[in-house]
């Protein structure tokens, strides 16, 4: 991971906004951002990678981070922010546009698709986890398709 003090306020928000929570598997909410700003390569994309969810899953606003984080973390993180009434293949469509939101969404559902992440997850069917897989590879295909 890349360490400046623009990637540790990022690290700093995500920690505190993600306090206490966890994925399906029980396991703390914030190793996942954590993981998928490891897959990055650049000071903006760190920091989009550990923030992705902390619009959608937190009561932080864009407005919060709009005053702590570049313009290009802004818009890359609204164009990661799913609007639940889009189909989430066209959001996915979307996003691609964003150089930065489709490299992080492309970190996001390796890490997500993770078979030994799915595997412990005690509330979910066989059916499920194949289910949201192959919803994970599809979007995959889409972000590796974009042109």
């Amino acid at each position: 991971m890349i360490y400046t003090a623009l990637t540790k306020k990022a690290m700093k928000v995500a920690y505190e906004a993600h306090h206490g929570q966890t994925d399906r598997s029980g396991t703390p909410y914030i190793f996942h951002p954590f993981h998928v700003a490891e897959q990055m390569d650049d000071e903006l994309s760190v920091c989009t990678a550990l923030l992705h969810d902390v619009i959608e899953d937190t009561e932080i606003t864009f407005e919060d981070l709009a005053g702590e984080f570049p313009e290009e973390v802004v818009e890359a993180l609204r164009c990661l922010t799913r609007d639940k009434n889009m189909n989430y293949f066209d959001y996915i469509r979307k996003l691609r546009k964003n150089p930065i939101a489709k490299k992080v969404k492309q970190a996001d559902l390796l890490h997500n698709s993770d078979v030994t992440r799915l595997s412990d997850c005690e509330n979910m069917s066989a059916e499920q986890i194949s289910r949201l897989h192959g919803r994970y590879k599809r979007a995959l295909e889409i972000l590796h398709d974009a042109r």
